[in-house]
């Protein structure tokens, strides 16, 4: 099971950092995703990462602001959030794939979101 938090309300041009932790272990074939629901919409790929060797990949909305890492022995990922803006407000959720993709539907293990609310 995963467990988001870290969200809050930020001015434009602040940072929050999140982190989503698991309650076992995540194995080295797991890849680590953060996405994002705002009201109306429907979830995006934000970040992930692969367990076993830490490459990431981000959305073109994020890339240079957004950084996503892990933590191995804490079984933990990270999204740090720089310079954000009020578009990046929305419930935002880790998960956990075996599949290097940005589709939504291949990862499973859904934990409760954390809302990030941007204010201008």
């Amino acid at each position: 099971q995963l467990q988001a938090c870290g969200g809050g309300l930020v001015q434009a041009g602040g940072s929050l950092r999140l982190s989503c932790a698991a309650s076992g272990r995540i194995f080295s074939s797991s890849v680590m995703g953060w996405f994002r629901q705002a009201p109306g919409k429907e979830r995006e790929f934000v970040a992930r990462i692969r367990w076993s060797t830490g490459n990431t990949y981000y959305a073109d909305s994020v890339k240079g602001r957004f950084t996503i890492s892990k933590d191995s022995a804490k079984h933990t990922v990270v999204l740090q959030m720089n310079s954000l803006k009020p578009e990046d407000t929305a419930v935002y959720y880790c998960s956990k794939s075996t599949d290097w993709t940005a589709n939504p539907r291949s990862y499973n293990s859904w934990g409760q979101g954390t809302q990030v609310t941007v204010s201008s």
